[in-house]
């Protein structure tokens, strides 16, 4: 099974489509979005897949996210996300709270943990879990996600496009 894994869209549709374009491209089974998802339109376009979200730091208005996000058949976890996939134990969050960030990481009990927040694409291995941010879709550059094979927890970044 493989996992696309986005984050820090901000809002920008046009950079969400073309991340959507290489999504498109790769046999995705699930997309985890982990935060600053900005605005109500970028929630459609992961149309394709079962798409589950969490909050950021610039996603204000939760309630209304949230009824987008449930309006469109998709998963809002607000804040926290927890899911068993291919007996893979995944936990994604945007990392804003480091102190919860940090529990999550410390804690043990995930065999993957994806965040955002920084805008930097980055993976590593803390004990037995795969921690791994898939970079950004604005402000950033290049602009990346990443997938995840599971249950191997195999990780790629792919390169989106290479604009700031």
């Amino acid at each position: 099974m493989l996992i696309g894994v986005v984050s820090d869209t901000h809002g920008h549709t046009g950079y969400t489509r073309e991340a959507i374009s290489v999504l498109e491209s790769l046999p995705i089974n699930l997309v985890l979005h982990c935060g600053d998802i900005g605005s109500t339109a970028i929630v459609p376009l992961f149309a394709k897949w079962p798409t589950h979200f969490v909050f950021g730091n610039v996603d204000h208005d939760g309630d209304e996210l949230q009824a987008a996000i449930e309006a469109a058949g998709q998963t809002c976890h607000r804040r926290f996300g927890t899911l068993d996939v291919a007996g893979v134990k995944i936990a994604f969050l945007h990392s804003d709270d480091s102190r919860l960030f940090d529990e999550t990481i410390r804690g043990g009990q995930y065999d993957l943990v994806c965040y955002g927040h920084t805008h930097d694409a980055e993976q590593h291995k803390a004990g037995k879990t795969l921690v791994l941010n898939p970079g950004a879709l604005y402000r950033a550059s290049p602009h990346t996600i990443a997938t995840v094979e599971l249950p191997s927890l195999v990780a790629k970044h792919v390169v989106v496009n290479d604009r700031v």
